[in-house]
């Protein structure tokens, strides 16, 4: 399938290497935050893989919720335990729960819908920072440490009118920027199409510790190495 070059299987467990983990946040999803790349020092296998593992394996739901309870480091190993028609964990080899997920109404296993809806929200996904994250920081007159950023993924859910989604588009529908001290929360609404028509809806949180005054200058510095990296990236490929 699609993301065999992104995890290995090992014995019924699944193993997502640090490089592979960072191969996927940039190629498939255009996400260059930091935190996935292989040498930071608080490395996380980006959350949108173990969402697309997830439907790949066990299939695209009408209704679902994705509770991110934990950083997931490199070559750590995954099952993922159905508990019952309605819901499925991610877990450790000690049992640690490092992703719940919730769904409800009709199921497809086809692989291709489920590629499809993928790439799409993935691509969507990847565009937190600087696209929709940046303005809600700016509007609200905070920022994370541009030396240490840290932008945790921590749940994501959708509801689809039926599982006729060809052609499907994924666009960006409002936010929010909750503050709590150094805190923040960020709400992302998304709306899905397809041919035109409104098929479904979905929202992601995201979580910014180490909040501080916004700085203009060193914002726009840090986007602009952003943009670099990413830049420079795609040059190479």
């Amino acid at each position: 399938m699609f993301l065999d070059d992104f995890h290995t299987r090992d014995t019924g467990r699944m193993r997502i290497s640090a490089n592979q983990a960072s191969r996927f946040a940039k190629r498939m999803a255009g996400d260059y935050n930091p935190i996935h790349d292989p040498e930071a020092r608080r490395f996380c296998v980006p959350g949108d893989l173990l969402f697309a593992l997830v439907l790949a394996q066990h299939g695209l739901s009408q209704r679902m919720t994705f509770h991110f309870r934990g950083m997931v480091g490199d070559g750590m190993p995954l099952g993922i335990h159905v508990r019952d028609d309605a819901s499925l964990s991610v877990q450790d080899d000690a049992g640690k729960e490092v992703l719940f997920v919730e769904r409800g109404g009709e199921t497809t296993r086809d692989p291709l819908v489920i590629e499809a809806f993928t790439r799409r929200y993935i691509a969507f996904s990847g565009r937190n920072f600087p696209h929709y994250l940046k303005p809600l920081m700016e509007e609200r007159g905070v920022m994370f440490n541009p030396q240490r950023p840290l932008v945790i993924y921590d749940s994501m859910g959708f509801t689809l009118d039926s599982l006729d989604i060809a052609a499907l588009a994924v666009e960006f529908a409002g936010s929010s920027f909750d503050i709590n001290g150094k805190r923040g929360e960020a709400h992302l609404q998304f709306r899905m199409t397809s041919r035109g028509e409104a098929v479904g809806s979905g929202s992601k949180k995201l979580v910014v510790s180490g909040l501080r005054d916004y700085d203009a200058e060193v914002m726009d510095a840090f986007v602009d190495e952003f943009i670099r990296r990413k830049t420079c990236d795609e040059t190479i490929d």
